[in-house]
């Protein structure tokens, strides 16, 4: 199967090119971020650039784990006169890395684009050599959007749209598992290694964590949380009626860990009363939301905040800042903030036949009175007229960018 672009995920890279910054790509392990390099080594090439891509999760490069010899490899290649842009895929590989690529931008010598699967591994390096001389851009798993591409390509005819999206609500979006065709099982089962090798190359590694058991139940009380306000207090109460003995600071610990890996992602409230953050009682979203039903198997209890998830990761590509509406005892599942610009949104499966549902989810949004558009989405099978100037649209159609 030919490489698709992934334009969106170009577009964000693109306006750096060029640049006399270090352009740092993360995201989740296998989240696309090796073929975006690839993409943009191509089109740099094409543009009459000399390029170096090295991936150092090849065992050819073995020799060049190290400062020094990776400083000395490429020193050789560029060795001539030109126009040098290096790509180095998982830098985080290479001992003293940081040092490298600090000296490759003092030098002026090339075009530096970067990856890493540990955000905190490299904001953190980054920060002590060239603070403020790099810029960070997230590579998610597929859209929705991109998702009916890969399908389309795969199988050679556009998809039925309503079994594609029961599809991508319990496969989620790795671009591996759309690139071969899999059954069920077989998609579970690389979705389940995807997350294996994140909590071992990306958190045990990193951060040298002993207690691997409590790391996992972590992780699993998270994903089976998604959409759910939850604290270090109440996972460790949890952990407790079960015999399992972790305490909060641990449990923030390693939440904090798995939010760098980004196996999980933490949205705060926001207090719009207040309108003030607040520090207690966040709600996580999964890196991606394949992973809740791949690790927990699938649950129609779960599928609210699954619906939610796919939601925030769209908010999260589109340019918003998002944060859970605290209003009063009531709660809107997103504030999203872009360009001093703002949209609430509302996310549940269905309310035709539940009008319980229905005010439980119009009456915080209703409560607003400023002029920001209020959207209500669901998986209704048809758009439905709202009033007060409520909008309503199908989730699917949201993701589409389907105007209703």
């Amino acid at each position: 199967m030919d490489i698709i672009r992934r334009e969106h995920e170009l577009d964000r890279v693109r306006p750096f090119i060029g640049a006399p910054i270090v352009k740092v790509l993360t995201g989740i392990r296998r989240g696309g971020k090796s073929t975006l390099l690839r993409l943009l080594a191509d089109e740099l090439t094409a543009a009459g650039k000399q390029c170096l891509l090295l991936n150092f999760e090849e065992m050819a490069l073995s020799p060049l784990l190290e400062a020094a010899s990776l400083k000395a490899h490429l020193d050789e290649r560029m060795s001539q006169r030109g126009d040098y842009c290096v790509l180095l895929d998982e830098v985080q590989e290479v001992a003293g890395w940081e040092k490298v690529v600090n000296s490759l931008l003092a030098e002026g010598r090339a075009d530096l684009y970067i990856t890493g699967s540990n955000s905190r591994l490299l904001s953190a390096e980054l920060s002590t050599y060239i603070a403020g001389r790099y810029v960070e851009v997230e590579v998610r798993t597929l859209s929705w959007a991109e998702y009916l591409e890969f399908q389309t390509r795969l199988t050679g005819t556009a998809p039925d749209l309503a079994s594609a999206f029961e599809s991508y609500l319990v496969r989620g979006g790795f671009p591996v598992l759309n690139t071969v065709e899999l059954t069920d099982e077989q998609a579970r089962r690389a979705v389940s290694d995807i997350y294996a090798s994140a909590l071992i190359r990306d958190v045990l590694a990193r951060k040298a964590i002993r207690q691997t058991d409590a790391l996992e139940w972590v992780a699993l009380f998270a994903l089976d949380n998604v959409g759910r306000v939850f604290s270090a207090n109440s996972i460790a109460k949890y952990f407790k009626s079960q015999r399992r003995r972790v305490d909060p600071d641990t449990v923030l610990a390693y939440l904090s860990a798995l939010s760098a890996a980004f196996i999980v992602n933490k949205v705060p409230r926001f207090d719009l009363q207040g309108k003030q953050l607040l520090t207690v009682n966040e709600k996580y979203y999964a890196g991606d939301h394949g992973l809740v039903t791949a690790l927990l198997g699938p649950s129609a209890g779960r599928t609210p905040g699954v619906l939610e998830n796919i939601v925030w990761a769209e908010l999260r590509r589109r340019g918003y800042q998002t944060y859970v509406g605290k209003l009063g005892e009531a709660e809107i599942d997103f504030v999203a903030e872009r360009e001093g610009q703002r949209a609430y949104f509302q996310v549940t499966t269905t309310f035709l036949n539940n009008p319980d549902t229905l005010t439980r989810e119009v009456t915080p949004l209703l409560s607003l009175k400023d002029a920001y558009p209020k959207y209500i989405l669901s998986l209704e099978p048809l758009a439905l007229p709202l009033d007060q100037g409520l909008i309503h649209q199908r989730i699917p159609d949201f993701l589409a960018g389907i105007q209703t």
